[in-house]
């Protein structure tokens, strides 16, 4: 088995992953590449990467292997934690008041985009459920791969994840794992009756993700993208909110050069009124 990725395998591979998820893989990419791809020629027994591409571009559940493979799921729960102080100290109140006068009903939708291995809709789910009990809460949660919605569906962590729930959610909405689940946690009921998962693929023209939301996260998903890719996901999401809507983006993101929203918490955007 040959297993050295050349130059030119791996610019096919560099293009491929471009046209079919919008990431860019840097030259410097090349040994993650070779690291996390190639376990699936051993799988397959093929003998080089040529045999392994030449596998992907005619096998679908291949390709969604593949670029699983080469994703980057870095995340843990209450990531950002002044987004959520946001969240929970200003956006919550105004909905709230603004429910109590009657100019919205009592409910409310958020998208994760770029929801990873769950802990993200998770954290949103547990804020929202402590501030508005009483209110009818819908959480979509999406991503390219479908190992990580496999892990985050399933709404089991182990148990070194809980360092950042503060330790009121966690008695509230967590339970310890027992017996062959000893060492875990898991989401309770009521949280994951609010989430639903699904993937999705951001550099796609349409999202298979129906209505508009209050408030759209998408954290740390922009930085894999080139400048022209991210104007036009960035554009489909604000697309994507209610006219009081809010984006959320990671902490290293910037829509700075965008007239279509105005800073409204830290990397927190909402549309300019029109």
């Amino acid at each position: 088995m040959h297993t050295t990725l050349s130059t030119k395998e791996f610019r096919l591979f560099q293009s491929l992953v471009y046209r079919e998820a919008g990431i860019s893989l840097s030259d410097q990419k090349r040994a993650l590449l070779v690291g996390r791809v190639g376990p699936r020629l051993r799988a397959l027994s093929l003998p080089s990467f040529g045999a392994y591409y030449d596998r992907v571009t005619n096998d679908r559940d291949e390709l969604v292997r593949m670029l699983d493979s080469v994703c980057t799921n870095e995340t843990h729960f209450f990531r950002e934690p002044k987004q959520f102080e946001f969240l929970e100290n200003e956006l919550i109140p105004s909905w709230r008041a603004a429910a109590e006068a009657g100019r919205r009903r009592r409910e409310v939708r958020v998208w994760s985009a770029g929801c990873s291995t769950g802990e993200e809709p998770y954290s949103i789910a547990m804020s929202l459920l402590a501030h508005l009990p009483d209110w009818k809460i819908e959480i979509i949660a999406t991503d390219l791969s479908t190992k990580v919605l496999a892990r985050a569906n399933s709404g089991i962590w182990p148990m070194e994840r809980v360092a950042h729930i503060p330790v009121h959610y966690r008695k509230a909405f967590l339970l310890r794992g027992s017996g062959a689940q000893e060492g875990n946690i898991a989401a309770r009921d009521e949280l994951r009756t609010l989430i639903r998962f699904g993937r999705v693929n951001l550099h796609h023209d349409s999202y298979p993700v129906a209505g508009r939301f209050d408030a759209v996260f998408c954290r740390n998903v922009l930085i894999y993208f080139d400048a022209e890719t991210k104007r036009r996901i960035i554009d489909r999401l604000l697309d994507r909110l209610e006219p009081q809507g809010h984006l959320f983006l990671g902490h290293s993101e910037s829509l700075n050069g965008f007239e279509r929203v105005r800073t409204a918490g830290p990397t927190v955007y909402a549309l300019k009124e029109s």
